[in-house]
């Protein structure tokens, strides 16, 4: 039995488990109350992967986005397991060895937030899959400002050029299959400037591991 597994009684009588969206008591500290449960969008199985490798948990409505605000900004990292899980039901058997790489985040907005949310989200991907963390694989040494607002030919010049591999890991990512892990898919700007550094660093296969995905309509 795990330390926290045999901890877990006492932290539930400390804390109640409670719902991280509505704040209603739930059975554990992993999960949404039934109610919250039932609002998420997940998308039917034979579209959780996409032509393009794109495996998503659930469509970005507005419980998904009131969770992925939650993790990232309101600090609940507790959340990361749980989304981790969901990530993994979507992604079918994984044949083979593959690597969990997070998007990178700039080392000032690291610093700022105080952690990388899609690292996280790898970092319990992996214990719950048989890909193995490879955290800093990615690198982003130029800070972009904010896509919002910004059409998809725009996103992509702001990020042209500003995620990199890390040139210590371009043997472990040579040939190699990777999970790229983010919170949240929009344009995918972002995701393509990864596939694209991966690419550069000789990566065999991408396949895109996200929590939500903005439906083709809010893009």
């Amino acid at each position: 039995m795990a330390v926290k597994d045999a901890f877990a009684p006492l932290v539930d009588l400390i804390y109640p488990p409670r719902c991280p969206l509505c704040g209603d008591a739930i059975a554990a500290q992993s999960g949404l109350c039934t109610p919250c449960w039932s609002t998420l969008e997940i998308p039917a199985q034979d579209s959780a992967q996409d032509s393009d490798g794109v495996a998503a948990a659930t469509i970005y409505n507005d419980t998904a986005r009131q969770l992925v605000l939650n993790f990232k900004h309101g600090r609940k990292i507790a959340l990361a397991p749980m989304m981790a899980r969901q990530i993994a039901s979507r992604l079918g058997e994984l044949e083979g060895e593959w690597l969990a790489v997070p998007v990178p985040l700039h080392r000032i907005r690291l610093w700022q937030r105080g952690f990388n949310q899609s690292a996280l989200i790898a970092r319990e991907l992996c214990k719950v899959t048989k890909a193995r963390l490879l955290v800093d694989a990615l690198l982003r040494p130029r800070r972009t400002p904010s896509l919002g607002g910004l059409g998809r030919a725009e996103r992509a010049r702001v990020l042209d050029g500003a995620i990199v591999p890390n040139p210590a890991r371009i043997k472990r990512l040579a040939g190699a299959r990777i999970l790229l892990v983010d919170d949240v898919l929009t344009s995918g700007a972002t995701t393509d400037a990864c596939k694209v550094a991966l690419r550069q660093a000789g990566a065999a296969q991408i396949r895109i591991a996200c929590f939500s995905r903005v439906g083709e309509g809010h893009q």
